[in-house]
């Protein structure tokens, strides 16, 4: 147990001094909005090109790895939206976001610097193929039920503007431009790759850092019973999901995932829901209990991904 403690344990001390030093005035939020943008625009962008740009096309498009963590993502999202909508009686717009903060994974800001320390080889392919998945897929699907939910009518607009914003984020221009690269088989001259590399390497500790203290000033009196739910999907019935399509893989006539890519579906997946959840939210009238819910995963996080890379490593 003192190995995986050995890996989960400095992640989330970086979390903590983000959150300690915020707290006690020597960083400010408006500091962590500033290196957040930095990690987002510029470090995890150079990360994720760098994985792209140095492997073969044929080691970086994996379609077993893409449909298993979209089909099991979906899934979440299905059975959070049915049982928010359904069973609680909540409108289709707070249903929209219990299922977003159920079934969308920080995999950037802290599901890649657990991915460095378990499985650094294939840590930036993972991150890209989910970034993938992510973004061109469940945000869109989620906004587009977030603009039916509040009333407005324009879903097919809704989609459109998502999709073309993002392909204009510096995330998906830099993995567009690594496919290109792996794809084409080009090498890039040496002070390009390590301009590159000194970028990508500036993300790990920094994106850690921006959560904690983006942590700062969340609420979270009076909202366990609103929350549990959230937090129950995230870390616990998103990554089963994941296992389970998985699992269905060889039985749909698809190769079967190497252990690696196995392993970092499993543990992307059961990373507490992205930090502009609160965000998303927030320009709904839907805060309050996102802001809560980040708070709460973020912090159970701890113990069910180590409890998680103890089952994984056994």
């Amino acid at each position: 147990m003192l190995d995986i403690l050995s890996i989960t344990s400095p992640i989330y001390f970086i979390i903590g001094l983000g959150f300690g030093l915020t707290k006690v005035g020597l960083f400010s939020k408006l500091d962590m909005r500033v290196f957040g943008k930095f990690v987002l625009n510029l470090a995890l962008p150079a990360l994720v090109f760098k994985a792209l740009s140095q492997r073969q096309f044929s080691e970086v498009f994996n379609s077993s790895y893409l449909l298993a963590y979209m089909v099991g993502t979906l899934l979440v999202l299905g059975v959070g939206y049915s049982w928010t909508r359904y069973a609680t009686r909540q409108s289709p717009l707070t249903s929209t976001f219990y299922a977003m903060g159920m079934g969308c994974s920080n995999s950037g800001f802290v599901g890649y610097p657990i991915l460095l320390l378990t499985l650094a080889p294939v840590a930036g392919v993972v991150l890209a193929l989910n970034m993938l998945v992510e973004n061109l897929v469940i945000l869109p699907l989620l906004l587009v039920l977030a603009e039916r939910g509040k009333g407005s009518g324009h879903a097919g607009k809704a989609l459109a503007q998502s999709l073309v914003k993002v392909a204009k984020t510096p995330l998906i221009v830099g993995l567009l431009a690594g496919l290109a690269i792996s794809i084409s088989g080009w090498k890039l001259p040496a002070p390009v790759t390590q301009t590159v590399t000194l970028f990508s390497n500036a993300s790990g500790a920094l994106s850690l850092f921006v959560i904690g203290g983006a942590l700062v000033g969340l609420p979270l009196a009076g909202m366990g019973q609103r929350v549990w739910p959230i937090v129950l999907g995230k870390l616990v019935l998103h990554p089963l999901m994941v296992l389970l399509c998985i699992l269905a893989l060889p039985y749909l006539g698809l190769a079967a995932l190497d252990p690696s890519l196995r392993t970092g579906a499993l543990l992307l997946a059961a990373m507490p829901m992205m930090g502009i959840y609160p965000t998303l939210a927030q320009a709904y009238g839907q805060e309050d209990f996102a802001a809560a819910a980040t708070l709460a995963a973020t912090v159970l996080s701890f113990f069910s991904i180590s409890a998680l890379l103890w089952v994984l490593q056994h």
